[in-house]
């Protein structure tokens, strides 16, 4: 059960991002629902994350494995429960999914995904790390795909901490 009750979708202030976030994503989900408590939040928030999503260059699968890894490494089920789907539609392999855990001893993941599982790591728990993760993205990446993977998962960071903050589940009322 979230901690707050959900914002009223039907107020004034919430009404056109919520049309907006209906068109975009098809409805409304419980971040969003919860985010509106503070329409230009939500508005700024949908602005970043479909971007993050859905206009950089690096591959769904490959973000995806960052998401769903980052929400491992916080215990953000939402987050988990809400990615799985799309990163098997991506290409990610349920098998992948499975081993995530322990992605360091699995031969199920190729050069690229196991650098930047290890920036993942390291971004998430250490926060400062040896410049060496971070120079094995760029080698298989270059500069900008190593922008955007830092950018993917400081992102997912602060999804998967605002939904804990506020105990958002899938299984909230709506």
């Amino acid at each position: 059960m979230a901690r707050l009750p959900y914002a009223d979708l039907n107020s004034p202030e919430a009404a056109p991002l919520v049309k907006r976030i209906v068109a975009e994503r098809g409805h409304v989900l419980h971040l969003y629902q919860m985010l509106l408590h503070s329409p230009p939040l939500a508005e700024g928030w949908l602005t970043y994350l479909t971007a993050v999503r859905q206009k950089l260059q690096i591959g769904g699968a490959l973000r995806e494995l960052m998401i769903m890894r980052v929400a491992l490494l916080n215990g953000a089920p939402y987050e988990a429960f809400q990615h799985a789907p799309i990163a098997l539609k991506e290409g990610v392999t349920q098998a992948q999914l499975d081993a995530l855990r322990h992605w360091a001893d699995s031969a199920l993941f190729s050069d690229t995904e196991r650098a930047v599982l290890a920036l993942t790591d390291a971004m998430t728990r250490d926060i400062h790390f040896a410049p060496e993760i971070t120079s094995a993205v760029r080698d298989v990446l270059g500069e900008r795909g190593l922008v955007e993977a830092a950018a993917t998962i400081a992102a997912y960071n602060m999804v998967s901490r605002f939904l804990e903050a506020l105990q958002i589940h899938a299984d909230d009322a709506r």
